[in-house]
């Protein structure tokens, strides 16, 4: 999936993994993720999500995301002004306790997450078709000092009934890509289908959500 197919998302506004409120996982669960209040957050493949503005009244975010559509949206809807500047393959955007790097998570650097203690991750990992999603959580890895943790968000369901993105992300493979150098812990599961008609109507038979956290060993 290369990045030409979410521009084209963004630009033809095509974005129903968009949410309108906060997640309710991340204001239940992330007190699980026990990171000291004013401890820098890292939110990858961010969009234009409002859960940055929840995790920003208790800490710093750093959010990298490819669209510039997405990035100027989101500071443009919260009404939020930005200074911006160029930083090597990125254009950043920052203002007070929050900074958006726009561009390819990939080229991401571990000294541009220095300090970083803890991750937020709704819709980055279900996003990526499979080759990619290793390729992210071995550069996620790299990029995070020691002791970091993360709440992880993912789908699961018959991949065959519906092609993705979001794709189907099993716990046996949350496990292979993360287990040799994070501990992991299912906190939550459930079949939300029965709540999302636009996965019915693409002809899911189920859907389970599932909350995980991560803590870098």
């Amino acid at each position: 999936m290369e990045p030409e197919f979410w521009h084209q998302r963004w630009q033809d506004a095509l974005t129903g993994f968009h949410q309108q409120h906060i997640n309710p996982h991340l204001t239940r669960y992330w007190s699980s993720v026990q990171v000291e209040s004013g401890a820098p957050v890292f939110v990858p493949l961010c969009g234009k999500s409002l859960d940055m503005l929840w995790l920003r009244k208790s800490h710093p975010v750093l959010g990298v995301e490819l669209s510039p559509i997405a990035v100027e949206d989101f500071f443009r809807e919260n009404r939020l002004v930005a200074d911006q500047r160029e930083q090597g393959a990125f254009r950043v955007y920052e203002t007070r306790d929050l900074c958006l790097y726009c561009g390819d998570f990939f080229h991401l650097q571990p000294a541009q997450l220095q300090g970083v203690r803890a991750v937020y991750d709704r819709a980055a990992l279900v996003a990526l078709p499979a080759p990619m999603r290793r390729r992210y959580a071995a550069r996620l890895t790299a990029l995070l000092p020691a002791s970091a943790s993360m709440l992880l968000l993912t789908m699961e369901y018959d991949q065959r009934q519906m092609q993705g993105p979001p794709f189907a992300v099993e716990e046996t493979e949350v496990r292979e890509l993360f287990a040799d150098q994070w501990s992991i812990a299912c906190l939550h599961e459930e079949n939300i289908l029965a709540t999302q008609a636009r996965f019915r109507d693409r002809g899911l038979s189920r859907l389970i959500e599932k909350v995980y956290l991560l803590s870098k060993q």
